[in-house]
């Protein structure tokens, strides 16, 4: 025998709009451009280097935290105002604000021991593991 089943317009709707809205939105603000530092992340023996392109910012206004395994990376990126008599401004694709971006590693990092350094509009960062606390043997007296 065949199954009659009844057609309802409102209920049968949510699969009109399945997945319709599966795919994350991106928000693209006319005149706010969408800045992200962009970075690599490499481990050699006991040692995470990160490579973190951070162009236009100067060196004293970028922050390097480190608590544990996770890390920070922020910048400020300050406007210049360099306006001339009779002259306007037609476009202006330059970006300026504060930047930020953190991630985690998988093992602690020693904060006393990172190295920072910053030429050419890149950050490198050297983090370091924390060296496991080694036991010592106790003699009993």
């Amino acid at each position: 025998m065949a199954n009659i089943t009844r057609f309802d317009p409102f209920n049968d709707m949510d699969d009109l709009f399945k997945g319709l809205f599966v795919r994350p939105l991106r928000l693209d603000v006319p005149g706010i451009p969408q800045v992200q530092i962009k970075m690599d992340v490499t481990r050699k023996d006991d040692t995470y280097s990160v490579k973190a392109e951070m162009p236009g910012v100067s060196k004293d206004d970028i922050h390097v935290s480190v608590e544990g395994n996770e890390v920070t990376i922020s910048g400020e990126i300050k406007r210049e105002k360099e306006e001339k008599k009779g002259e306007e401004v037609v476009r202006s694709e330059r970006y300026y604000g504060k930047v930020s971006r953190g991630f985690s590693l998988p093992q602690e990092i020693d904060a006393g021991k990172v190295d920072a350094k910053y030429a050419d509009g890149v950050l490198n960062l050297t983090l370091p593991l924390k060296s496991k606390a080694s036991g010592q043997r106790v003699t009993v007296k």
